[in-house]
């Protein structure tokens, strides 16, 4: 996949006077375009499938040249050209046979063998083929006898359509950059040239978008982690893994802290479960049939088979199953941050959004179904409670099975409707004023609450989550002895409250360009000594901070002041404390802020009251 895609968030919101639908079309319409443009420039290329994605579309081509900056400009240069001689968008249904005939006689065997992969019928060869503008692919039986293709100008394309009528209807777009895909996602494909773009209905949308481009660009996480000394990834590790610094590695405990805080008075009990496990304890899961293949599996020199955990869920529940437990022992609530590991492709790793290696804060919920709403509620209190000093705006989304796609699930219709129909009273109760439906966006084994936080740069990402799960304890037999001593099935809610250590801290470094508040920062303050004389006061006054609690620093570098002053701004250093005569032989100090441009004056006793109440607030 293409690499750089999990760098941006779920979608980019702009005002628009064209329905999403119409708005899909026209990007899915540019895809088309695009690729006419690249046939006329390159004869031979070889082209894969070109979908819509937020805010725009890719295209998959096998090129004979390495794209660059310049051959982008050249393609939609030619774009431009295409758009204003009105082309048509031509529709044609046609045998599958003859498909195949057309397109091995135009010489592209990509399309040929998404066609006789169809032959056989795969929904998600239906997907790869008409693009993902749209979900409904019932359509399509089980012995496809008719495709329809598209012919656009000198280009002819295997798609399901719709698209608008002329290259004169597309509005405005752009090249955005290009990057290696496998074919279809797999490691052992060709390598081929992912070509992205961007198409909004106004120009005023196309220059806003590409605005926030920028400065998420002048925000990447990748390069202001490496700036601030946060994390380093290592060749000789492996891509995917990242090393934590010192600075990071406390940024994560002063996130872990946070969270452990808010749940350990709700009850929440610490567990510790070990990274690997036998492939039987998915099988009975259900993971395994449906996640082998992202699994890192590993044999014993005695034949037996175990993988790295993917998922905490199964082990939490060989927890419960330990021994028999009395109604009057539920709720029990495990908790812990764990790292699990999944075999993710090389194409689709980026930074710390797309890693091998996930921290999770994980928790488990075992209960009676009369307790379901209290511990959800209890949960969803956790959540605003832990979102709020961050100032990101948390929307709601219920997502739910796609009924359309049932096979992707775990368990019965019955048990589904039982799971979305408590989840469903508790957000009214809740009284949710907006909830995004998320059809489709369950996990395996239940419907799910998912929080999408906004950021500064108003993109909005999936984070928290409750997810109600009626199947796991069926398939682990997970029971209580109730008031009447029969065995009671019992319900397990899974929790994440940040989600991903990793995948969070990325967005935090974005959101604050790297600019932490006080509470968050790896230090709070740096005394910069005017000269070296003033060292030894500096490193005093320095300890007299740490037992306050003030995580501090000193520069005692033989360098100028100004120097210093321009590092720790560098650093993005909450507190600046200069540090000279003066300051040696008074209470006062002088102070520089981040963000702040003039320094001021405070004495001893008044900073560390000052950034004390700042760390306490967790204020912005």
């Amino acid at each position: 996949m293409y690499a750089d895609i999990f760098l941006y968030p779920i979608f980019f919101i702009l005002d628009s006077n064209i329905h999403p639908m119409d708005l899909t079309t026209m990007r899915h319409s540019t895809a088309h375009l695009m690729a006419a443009a690249v046939q006329k420039l390159y004869p031979t290329a070889k082209f894969g499938v070109g979908p819509v994605v937020e805010n725009g579309f890719y295209y998959d081509i096998d090129l004979p040249e390495r794209i660059g900056p310049a051959e982008l400009k050249k393609i939609e240069a030619v774009m431009h050209e295409l758009a204003k001689e009105r082309i048509l968008f031509e529709r044609q249904d046609i045998s599958l046979n003859d498909a195949k005939e057309l397109f091995m006689s135009l010489k592209q065997p990509y399309k040929v063998e998404l066609l006789t992969d169809l032959e056989i019928h795969s929904t998600t060869v239906a997907s790869e083929i008409y693009g993902n503008q749209t979900e409904d692919h019932e359509h399509i039986d089980r012995e496809v006898n008719t495709v329809s293709i598209y012919k656009t100008g000198d280009f002819i394309d295997l798609c399901r359509g719709p698209h608008v009528a002329t290259t004169k209807d597309i509005c405005v777009f752009t090249l955005t950059s290009v990057a290696g895909a496998y074919w279809r996602g797999y490691e052992g494909n060709p390598q081929m040239q992912r070509i992205y773009g961007v198409a909004f209905a106004t120009q005023a949308e196309l220059d806003a978008y590409l605005a926030q481009r920028a400065e998420a660009e002048h925000r990447d996480h990748r390069k202001l982690g490496a700036d601030l000394d946060l994390f380093v990834f290592s060749d000789l590790v492996g891509a995917g893994l990242p090393l934590f610094t010192p600075k990071g590695t406390l940024i994560r405990e002063v996130l872990e802290d946070f969270v452990q805080s808010l749940q350990i008075p709700k009850g929440y009990q610490r567990v510790c479960i070990p990274y690997i496990t036998k492939k039987e304890l998915y099988e009975t899961s259900g993971h395994w049939q449906k996640f082998k293949n992202e699994l890192f599996c590993i044999t014993t020199r005695e034949g037996h088979e175990f993988a790295l955990k993917p998922m905490n869920c199964p082990h939490h529940t060989q927890i419960y199953a330990s021994r028999r437990r009395s109604y009057r022992e539920l709720p029990v609530r495990y908790s812990e941050v764990t790292m699990v590991y999944r075999d993710e492709q090389s194409g689709e790793l980026s930074g710390l959004s797309r890693v091998r290696m996930i921290t999770q804060d994980d928790a488990h919920v075992f209960c009676r179904m009369a307790q379901i709403e209290q511990e959800v509620m209890t949960v969803w209190d956790i959540v605003d409670q832990f979102y709020k000093p961050f100032n990101m705006p948390l929307k709601v989304r219920f997502s739910r099975h796609d009924p359309k796609r049932f096979d992707r699930y775990l368990g019965t219709r019955q048990i589904w409707e039982k799971a979305e129909t408590h989840l469903r009273s508790l957000l009214e109760k809740r009284g949710t004023r907006e909830v995004i439906d998320g059809i489709g966006e369950a996990a395996m084994y239940g419907p799910k609450i998912d929080f999408i936080a906004k950021d500064s740069l108003q993109r909005e990402w999936q984070l928290a989550t409750i997810q109600l799960d009626f199947n796991l304890p069926e398939r682990f037999n997970l029971t209580c002895v109730n008031e009447n001593g029969e065995d009671e099935r019992v319900v397990m809610i899974h929790r994440a409250i940040l989600g991903s250590f990793e995948r969070f801290l990325a967005i935090l470094i974005e959101h604050y360009a790297g600019v932490f508040p006080a509470w968050l920062a790896p230090v709070q303050a740096v005394i910069l000594p005017v000269r070296t004389s003033n060292d030894p006061h500096a490193f005093a006054f320095a300890e007299e901070l740490k037992k306050h609690g003030i995580r501090v620093a000193v520069d005692d570098a033989n360098t100028t002041i100004g120097n210093k002053i321009r590092k720790a701004m560098t650093d993005k250093i909450p507190y600046q404390l200069v540090f000279g005569d003066k300051e040696i032989n008074s209470q006062e100090l002088m102070i520089r802020k981040y963000g702040i441009e003039k320094p001021f004056m405070r004495t001893r006793e008044a900073f560390i009251s000052e950034i004390q109440e700042a760390i306490k607030n967790k204020a912005a």
